[in-house]
């Protein structure tokens, strides 16, 4: 298949909103394409490049792109592409910088304008073309002629839509058997919908679990033998940051098991320290043993993916509870009440906050683990409105802040389009050594500016407390927030962790009725 062909769907996924269109852009192309193809053009279209990062970014792309001379001749086929690739990211040592410039701008002049563009947004991530993953799901299925919830199913456990799509459509329904929960491959974690208040989370519930919500860094602990492996919220790994963590899984009573939880620093008196705090012992390579005695970390374990080679994820929340609360001390268990009357919710809430932690989780006790999902039977409970959001601008301040970005604006997720909505802006919350650090890290991410207005990739996401949810002609979403302040970065989670624009709607649903 010719990289132009794949641009050609590209465009046509960003000329239109129906999803339907979407789907049947992408199935036809996917029809086209041969057995080694499949996965890069999978890949590519939802902006991702098979082997990770190969060493370019923003800046080396633009001047690559610089002066190019116009492309004379025909299209290079996809597996060509990845082989420059390939070749790029083998670059290292002493000058390794200067010849991935070299091959990069090589392989731009061998292409056209379109399949430059293309190219240069799929490198530093700012594909946006519309073919969120659940799309592309979608879209398998209807090529390979099987069932949607065949695909999704192999693709939430894996992670690999790639490797899904080329068991899809040369096997068939058959070769999505293969996909099933494996250790020391973790899995995308299970996310939960934000609920106004214990009231709702019981209406929408009924009889729930109620555990404390742990503001600390979400870890998935994978255990066989003597071998532990521990990843962070964005699937990377972590083990050597969190020796307490490994030390706990080494006690627990079972060959092979993977876990859900929480690492988290308290203080002498038994309270959190802030999330900024927990997370400096995150990425920490040198020096582990005296950050440590500085800052050891607590471990609160609130689920159970899969024991002893059975995977639990189909099995209703009780049951992977029972089976976690029989294996670890109890010390490591959120604190936790099953109920579904109300006052005895809430006095478990005031006491989450009275000692300092976010407030609940309600989780339904039927729940599967649906990893990767935002579903509804998972529910979260903060005393104010809070939205996790994607910085995609920012303005220069003035006056005492002159000379730092201070006012950002703030975007939620649209999965279904693969792009980020505006709701509004805020300078609000921000501390001198946040406007500092924000200013540095933005700058980084720039990709273009005006007089006032820096505007850069969607990497950084932002908690945002905000009073309530506006309609507003202001800004595409047709929604703004009121009194947005910030409360923090979160660097452990991705730009497609970040709540998504449904979210918003539906808070200003519920806020109007």
């Amino acid at each position: 298949m010719q990289l132009s062909r794949l641009v050609q769907s590209w465009s046509s996924l960003r000329a239109t909103r129906s999803r339907n269109e979407k789907k049947a852009v992408l199935a036809a192309l996917l029809k086209e394409a041969s057995s080694d193809e499949i996965g890069l053009a999978v890949s590519y279209l939802v902006g991702s490049l098979p082997r990770g990062k190969i060493g370019l970014g923003y800046a080396t792309v633009r001047k690559a792109t610089d002066d190019l001379d116009e492309h004379v001749g025909g299209s290079l086929e996809l597996e060509a592409v990845e082989a420059s690739f390939g070749t790029i990211a083998e670059l290292r040592g002493p000058g390794s910088s200067g010849e991935r410039l070299k091959q990069l701008r090589a392989l731009l002049t061998r292409v056209s304008d379109a399949e430059r563009n293309f190219l240069s947004r799929l490198i530093v991530g700012e594909l946006r073309q519309g073919a969120s993953e659940g799309v592309m799901c979608d879209a398998i299925a209807a090529a390979a002629e099987i069932d949607a919830a065949s695909v999704r199913r192999a693709f939430m456990v894996s992670g690999n839509l790639a490797g899904v799509a080329a068991a899809a459509l040369q096997l068939g329904k058959d070769g999505l058997d293969d996909f099933e929960v494996e250790l020391f491959v973790p899995l995308r974690p299970m996310l939960a919908q934000p609920a106004d208040d214990v009231q709702a989370a019981l209406e929408e519930l009924g009889e729930a679990r109620f555990e404390y919500k742990i503001d600390g860094a979400r870890i998935q602990v994978h255990k066989r033998g003597s071998e532990v492996r521990v990843y962070s919220r964005a699937m990377n790994e972590v083990t050597s940051s969190v020796p307490e963590v490994v030390e706990l899984a080494h006690t627990l009573p079972a060959d092979s098991l993977i876990l859900d939880g929480e690492a988290i620093a308290m203080r002498r008196d038994g309270r959190p320290h802030p999330f900024q705090t927990t997370m400096r012992r995150f990425g920490r390579r040198r020096d582990v043993a005296a950050l440590r005695e500085e800052l050891p970390l607590s471990v609160f374990l609130f689920d159970l993916l899969y024991l002893d080679g059975t995977p639990l994820i189909d099995d209703p929340l009780r049951v992977r509870i029972d089976k976690l609360s029989s294996l670890s001390p109890e010390a490591c268990l959120p604190p936790a009440y099953v109920t579904n009357d109300i006052e005895l919710a809430e006095a478990h809430w005031q006491r989450a906050l009275d000692q300092g932690h976010e407030g609940l989780m309600a989780k339904s006790l039927e729940s599967p683990y649906e990893a990767g999902n935002r579903g509804s039977q998972w529910l979260k409970l903060k005393p104010a409105h809070t939205l996790d959001l994607v910085v995609i601008a920012a303005e220069w301040g003035s006056g005492r802040r002159k000379g730092w970005l201070s006012n950002l604006h703030l975007a939620a997720h649209d999965p279904e389009h693969e792009s980020f909505v505006m709701l509004g802006k805020t300078f609000k919350g921000l501390t001198d050594e946040l406007l500092e650090w924000q200013t540095r890290e933005l700058l980084a991410r720039e990709t273009e500016r005006d007089e006032y207005v820096v505007h850069v990739r969607p990497e950084l996401v932002v908690e945002v407390a905000f009073n309530d949810v506006q309609q507003s002609p202001r800004y595409p979403g047709g929604l703004a927030l009121r009194f947005a302040r910030v409360k923090r970065y979160r660097p452990d989670k991705t730009p497609q962790q970040a709540d998504v624009i449904a979210t918003v709607r539906e808070t200003f649903d519920r806020s109007r009725a």
